[in-house]
């Protein structure tokens, strides 16, 4: 009876109970469904760490345009309805068609802003937003076409090429807060006074402060944080503009095309085409980073799904107001630093946004910070792209005496519309949109030069550009 009596304690030891025990532990942490009390300050974090960049490109791209306090709330409202839209698509997704199923956030990228403001600028009042339109949906379609074949271009994209994309982003828009830092419109008598720098220099000082003495929650959001003081201290001094609260909807969903119907430009559509290659670029380096952080490797079919969300969220986006979208990287780093992997908290974080898009009186209350304020908190936020760009190049082998000069002359190459706005006025209409983005003009001339030394002609520099992707 003793042989008995020993196998079933043998046996119950090694199958029941271990079954029983995988039944309850076997979910992967990207799948749990965390119990509300963790779930939602983990959501709040996310919402936290991604909400100044939702909504920063259509206050740029608005005020830039000339918008009204009305259409700019209309514009944030769609920003953060497609973000929600596209965040839920990713992380729930359908499986096997779209989405990477991973806690990652799409939203409406700044990488966008600059070759969108050189449309701008070549179009006329009220024909801006139809051609910045068109331009977004072909991107999307691009993006939908080539999205499963992207994973063999990423050799054209190493760090060295997308390092001086992410720079340039930083560096080209760094003129946009300093302009809304001296009041946002060059036309009125008070830009560039005193007060407006004031409180623009007040509101980064904040920042720095809360930075500095923060901790947790309190230091991610500092930048949140910095516009709310800044708000409230130029409540005051007459220079917070509440009439965009009043009017506006307390709930309304976007209008199709409500700035016009879609008009396509060949170089606009290059230009932005071009973007859509670091965005997507950026997009499956995200999914990489979020699939070592989460222990769920991120393979060939994962980035195609989650690149075809992409192209789907900007092809449709531009319907209802939106922009480019792609991986917000500050939330990668918000998974990184938690160590909360689960998806669901990413797909609630997307459903607020979807609520405060539904919601444009939310939107107003974002639109009500006075420029400077907007300025001061700027030249934190795009200084940190420049800044993400640079930790980028210093991963991308500098030591090589090529990598140096290819760098020098894209960073050259994008400085220069920066340097001498003119510089192409006799160039072709085309010629400017491209060329005229510092963006646009450093991508070309890093990927051509690196197709130069690292592709062309001899296998001994293919090397170094690879081991850097």
């Amino acid at each position: 009876m003793a042989q008995p009596a020993t196998e079933p304690a043998k046996g119950s030891c090694s199958t029941p109970p271990v079954h029983t025990e995988d039944a309850v532990t076997s979910v992967h942490p990207v799948d749990e469904k965390l119990h509300p009390s963790r779930l939602v300050p983990a959501a709040l974090q996310h919402i936290a760490a991604m909400y100044a960049g939702v909504v920063t490109p259509p206050l740029i791209i608005g005020q830039a345009c000339g918008l009204d306090i009305a259409a700019r709330t209309r514009l944030i409202a769609a920003s953060l309805l497609i973000a929600g839209v596209a965040t839920i698509l990713q992380t729930v997704g359908v499986k096997g068609v779209v989405g990477n199923r991973l806690p990652f956030v799409n939203a409406a990228s700044s990488a966008g802003i600059a070759p969108i403001l050189a449309i701008a600028e070549t179009n006329s009042k009220g024909h801006q937003l139809p051609a910045i339109y068109g331009a977004v949906m072909v991107a999307g379609v691009f993006c939908l076409a080539v999205g499963p074949f992207f994973g063999r271009l990423l050799r054209f994209f190493p760090p060295l090429v997308t390092g001086v994309v992410i720079t340039l982003i930083g560096v080209t828009l760094m003129p946009v807060p300093v302009g809304w830092a001296q009041g946002g419109d060059k036309s009125a008598a008070d830009f560039g006074a005193m007060k407006n720098l004031a409180l623009a220099a007040f509101t980064l000082v904040v920042i720095l402060l809360i930075q500095r003495f923060g901790k947790g929650f309190v230091k991610q959001v500092a930048l949140l944080f910095g516009l709310l003081v800044g708000t409230l201290a130029a409540v005051p001094f007459g220079m917070a503009d509440f009439s965009g609260i009043k009017s506006a909807p307390l709930a309304a969903l976007p209008t199709p095309f409500a700035f016009g119907a879609p008009v396509f430009q060949p170089a606009a559509i290059l230009s932005l085409c071009i973007v859509m290659l670091v965005l997507m670029t950026e997009s499956s380096a995200g999914m990489l980073a979020l699939g070592e952080i989460c222990d769920r490797r991120a393979d060939a079919r994962t980035i195609t799904r989650g690149l075809r969300t992409d192209g789907i969220a900007t092809l449709v986006g531009p319907v209802f107001g939106g922009f480019p979208t792609s991986a917000f990287a500050q939330n990668v780093g918000v998974v990184s630093l938690t160590r909360v992997r689960s998806r669901y908290v990413v797909a609630v974080a997307g459903g607020a946004l979807l609520v405060l898009g539904a919601f444009p009186v939310l939107g107003a209350v974002v639109s009500l910070v006075p420029m400077p304020v907007l300025g001061g908190a700027g030249i934190v936020l795009f200084g940190s792209i420049a800044v993400s760009g640079i930790r980028t190049l210093s991963e991308a082998g500098l030591d090589d005496s090529s990598n140096i000069i290819l760098v020098a002359v894209a960073l050259g190459a994008g400085i220069i519309p920066l340097a001498a706005p003119t510089f192409y006025a006799e160039f072709p209409a085309w010629a400017q949109t491209v060329l005229g983005s510092g963006i646009s003009a450093g991508a070309i001339v890093a990927v051509l030069l690196n197709l130069f030394f690292h592709h062309l002609g001899t296998r001994s520099r293919t090397a170094p550009a690879l081991k850097s992707s």
